[in-house]
């Protein structure tokens, strides 16, 4: 391992991104483009490294591949030496969009390959949110090597988002996805609810599956809708989501989740009817991002326990005037007490032009209001 070297002004702990040089940041954008090559799924955050030169001229590039899998810093140090010989980062710069972890999980840590290989800098984006993982950047001052940190934070946030938000609460983060008639009913009289909504919709729905990491429903839904919960209309890098089905009553095994769980996919039936056991469960299985798809009374236990972080709102230009509503008894009485969000995208998705029978749906993204 090289010996420590003298401290430099970017060794102390108060180096921030406006001491990162202008290749260091063009290097920090093409890590971000490196990460985003993963889907954001699993356990683990989207990450890439690139090392330079002294003369800021690129050496190698990696990313993480995702769980499991070598992390991005080691990548590109593998690439590096594969390339130019065993001394091939020593004295380089090592530009990561995450800070290197500390800590030993499936994989050693970065730290100790970044020290062993002799890189004398680390530039790094975004602090590690996940406390397990966190402190390499004070190891590495500590060894001598130069620590920049917070070059573009927002961007490599974004990245990460619902990630790093996941980590920060400490429990998956919960999108609940909800499909309703212009007067917020979810079926009609009768029970019927297929189609609500349009073609356009739906498939889109398929697609806030594939970024899921479980997608999850009561038994009350399980039975009357037979849902299969899989990705079908959309990419799906990796496997199906897990399905998962939160409530006390059996499904039939001709059911479509149980012969998805015949099948040797994942499905999963939580026998509870607490939302922080569930989700305390799911953390423990490492899932970080949940799709909660239904139905109104688990949608609802779910707000009542302040567990629902983003909602994905599909309004069809459509009216039932009766029928079943959207969300249970949320225990709201008084205008004064309404749940507020706030509306962060609204997006129009068409009707099919060769189905006259086809609506167009209009989708909202909201997150629940926090206390001003």
């Amino acid at each position: 391992m090289e010996q420590p070297q003298a401290e430099s002004p970017t060794t102390r702990a108060g180096a921030t991104g406006a001491d990162a040089t202008g290749a260091e940041r063009a290097a920090m954008r093409r890590a971000l483009e490196l990460a985003a090559r993963i889907p954001p799924r699993g356990p683990n955050p989207r990450v890439g490294c690139v090392l330079l030169d002294a003369d800021g001229a690129t050496l190698a590039e990696g990313f993480h591949h995702g769980a499991g899998t070598p992390h991005a810093e080691v990548e590109a140090l593998r690439a590096a030496v594969g390339r130019l010989g065993p001394a091939a980062a020593r004295g380089a710069t090592a530009v990561v969009t995450l800070e290197p972890c500390n800590h030993h999980g499936r994989t050693g840590p970065c730290v100790d390959a970044l020290l062993d290989a002799g890189v004398r800098r680390v530039v790094h984006a975004q602090h590690d949110p996940n406390p397990a993982a966190s402190g390499g950047a004070a190891r590495l001052r500590a060894a001598g090597v130069d620590v920049v940190g917070g070059v573009l934070t927002d961007e490599a946030r974004a990245l990460n988002d619902s990630w790093t938000r996941a980590l920060e609460l400490g429990r998956p983060l919960v999108t609940w996805k909800v499909a309703s008639t212009l007067d917020g009913r979810a079926a009609a009289a009768d029970g019927t609810s297929r189609w609500i909504t349009g073609r356009a919709a739906r498939h889109d729905v398929h697609r806030l599956r594939a970024a899921s990491d479980a997608v999850m429903v009561g038994t009350g839904t399980a039975l009357v809708d037979d849902p299969d919960l899989g990705v079908r209309h959309a990419p799906l890098t990796g496997p199906q989501p897990a399905r998962v089905v939160v409530g006390l009553r059996e499904l039939p095994a001709s059911s479509r989740l149980a012969r998805a769980a015949a099948a040797g996919e994942t499905v999963a039936q939580l026998r509870t009817h607490d939302p922080h056991e569930v989700l305390e469960q799911l953390w423990y299985q490492e899932h970080r991002r949940v799709l909660l798809e239904g139905g109104p009374a688990l949608a609802a236990a779910f707000w009542r326990a302040g567990l629902v972080d983003e909602v994905v709102a599909y309004v069809a230009p459509a009216l039932l005037g009766v029928g079943a509503s959207a969300v249970a008894d949320l225990g709201i009485g008084t205008i004064a007490d309404a749940a507020r969000l706030d509306l962060i995208d609204v997006t129009v998705l068409p009707q099919d032009p060769a189905d006259p029978t086809d609506t167009p749906t209009v989708r909202l993204t909201l997150r629940p209001r926090k206390e001003r």
